[in-house]
């Protein structure tokens, strides 16, 4: 979040999101408590007051289980919501800390973070719903961010609620939250594929099938326009931006392709990256500093990924050969914080899940029931969404990938796939 972490607009809507934490706590508090970092502290929340306070209540409950660094002790084990904070009684709930919520008659939640250790106020902040109407997409972002800050003020780390997933379903692209509501189709008519983040959040490129070939199109999510960027015919396929959203690279060409750079929003001519002689090189990634491309080339005869310089030079294979008879290994992803690329492998009977480290090289296989693939980062390095069979039919699926636990993201009729994980979304 991303770091892909930047300023973003507000997704669709239909409107742009005005909310933003206002820190309300005087200079020189500390922000996160003291806790055994192998352990997730305990938060409780409170009942919250004002129009739809228990909605409120579940979504902030949702977003910090979702998190996956925080756990959220039931609301029925607590005291009743009146009175002043008993931290004492508190801490026999093993809770570390304490959210309080309100929403406002001037159109805000007002949140209160408690250290119970320390039987102080943590920190306070107001996230404004504007003009948005209650249960709305907008008003639920502003939800989803006063769950990312709750989380930022406990561990130190700021939360992933307030993102959104673009994905493909037969062929046609949508949105969805990062908790699996909203889902919001993406009108681009016709054949959509591969698509991606720009970092702002604003804008999102995809493969475009028509009666004259594959193009790349940028689309202005807010107001819905699209544009073709230049192409070289043949195929025109898997676009990425560039972390300050100024160069777009895709893979294009005939007889074999090779990747292009080309402005998202200029005219001028593609310029190429790579050198394949031939082979297929595909689905590019950059690290977040904006030096490096990790892409997909089979230039050994079998897919692999490769690194290169953002300029095409000094390209050098990330993964080594597998032991099996026909490797391939494909759909890389560059972490957030540059440490590891997570990548589709064969192995065995069924595509998985892996995760190499850019710097000792050492793999980690991810996922292992069904087939498993197209993973893509959220912004906290630390969860990727991914497509899975595991449930049958091919869905978006959410994995911690430090306590392994997963979760189903989408449902419903047809093939989810093509996940890109959103950068955070913020006020414009």
């Amino acid at each position: 979040m991303i770091s892909r972490a930047v300023r973003a607009f507000g997704v669709l809507c239909l409107c742009p999101f005005v909310a933003v934490a206002q820190d309300t706590i005087p200079q020189g508090v500390r922000v996160g408590l003291t806790y055994d970092p192998s352990s997730r502290p305990g938060v409780f929340i409170t009942a919250v007051g004002g129009p739809a306070g228990d909605s409120v209540r579940a979504i902030l409950a949702r977003d910090l289980d979702f998190g996956d660094r925080l756990t959220v002790i039931s609301a029925e084990a607590g005291p009743p919501p009146t009175g002043a904070i008993n931290y004492a009684l508190y801490a026999k709930l093993t809770a570390s800390a304490i959210v309080q919520a309100s929403v406002t008659p001037q159109g805000s939640l007002h949140v209160a973070v408690h250290d119970v250790a320390g039987k102080r106020v943590l920190n306070v902040g107001d996230f404004a719903f504007g003009t948005a109407a209650t249960y709305s997409s907008a008003w639920r972002m502003a939800v989803h961010r006063a769950s990312d800050e709750v989380e930022r003020w406990v561990t130190s780390t700021r939360g992933i609620a307030a993102t959104r997933v673009l994905y493909v379903r037969d062929q046609r692209l949508y949105i969805v939250d990062s908790d699996g509501a909203n889902l919001t189709p993406v009108g681009v008519g016709g054949t959509a594929l591969s698509p991606a983040w720009h970092p702002t959040g604003r804008y999102v490129a995809y493969t475009q099938m028509a009666d004259d070939g594959t193009h790349i199109v940028v689309r202005d999510i807010i107001s819905g326009q699209g544009r073709r960027v230049p192409d070289l015919g043949g195929s025109n396929v898997t676009p990425a931006f560039s972390p300050d959203g100024s160069t777009l690279v895709y893979s294009a060409g005939d007889d074999g392709t090779d990747l292009y750079a080309v402005s998202p929003f200029g005219s001028e001519a593609p310029r190429r990256v790579t050198v394949g002689h031939g082979s297929p090189s595909s689905s590019p990634t950059f690290s977040p500093d904006g030096r490096k491309i990790a892409f997909t080339s089979g230039r050994l005869g079998h897919p692999e990924v490769y690194i290169t310089d953002a300029d095409g030079t000094n390209a050098e294979l990330l993964t080594e050969k597998a032991a099996v008879e026909q490797p391939y290994r494909t759909d890389p992803d560059w972490s957030p914080d540059g440490r590891n690329v997570a990548f589709t492998s064969q192995e065995g009977p069924n595509l998985q899940v892996m995760m190499i480290n850019v710097r000792d090289r050492k793999v980690r296989q991810l996922t292992g029931d069904a087939r498993n693939e197209n993973p893509s980062w959220a912004p906290d390095a630390r969860h990727i969404v991914f497509t899975s069979t595991r449930s049958g039919a091919k869905q978006l699926w959410v994995l911690d990938t430090e306590s392994g636990r997963t979760r189903q993201l989408t449902r419903g009729a047809g093939v989810a796939r093509q996940a890109a994980w959103s950068p955070r979304m913020e006020q414009p």
